[in-house]
C-alpha cells in the first residue's frame, strides 16, 4: 500500500526519529480488515508507543486512524470516524 500522504505531511514536519520510526512501522504492517478488529489494534499500538516513552497528539492520532482506514469500505470508515470522535470526548471529558 503507497503511504504518498506521509509525505511532506505538515503533521510531520518536527517529528522526532523515534515517534516517525513508529508511525512508519505503523504504516507498513498489517491492519484489521474488520471493523471489529480496528479498535483493539490501534489501543494495542498506542499501548506500544506509550510504553516507549512515544505520545501522539490529537492530530498525529487521527493520521494514524487515517492509515487504518484506508482498507475499509466507507461504511467501516464512517464507523472508525465515529470510534475516533468517541475516544476525543472521553480524552476531554
Amino acid at each position: 500500500m503507497a503511504y504518498d500522504f506521509l509525505e511532506n505531511n505538515p503533521l510531520l514536519n518536527g517529528m522526532s526519529p523515534e515517534k516517525m520510526q513508529f508511525l512508519m512501522n505503523f504504516a507498513n504492517s498489517p491492519k484489521p480488515s474488520d471493523m471489529k478488529d480496528m479498535m483493539p489494534f490501534l489501543l494495542m499500538s498506542m499501548n506500544s508507543a506509550k510504553s516507549n516513552n512515544i505520545q501522539f497528539s490529537d492530530p498525529e492520532t487521527e493520521l494514524l486512524v487515517t492509515i487504518l482506514k484506508q482498507n475499509m469500505t466507507p461504511e467501516e470508515a464512517a464507523k472508525a470516524d465515529k470510534i475516533l470522535q468517541f475516544m476525543k470526548s472521553r480524552k476531554s471529558g
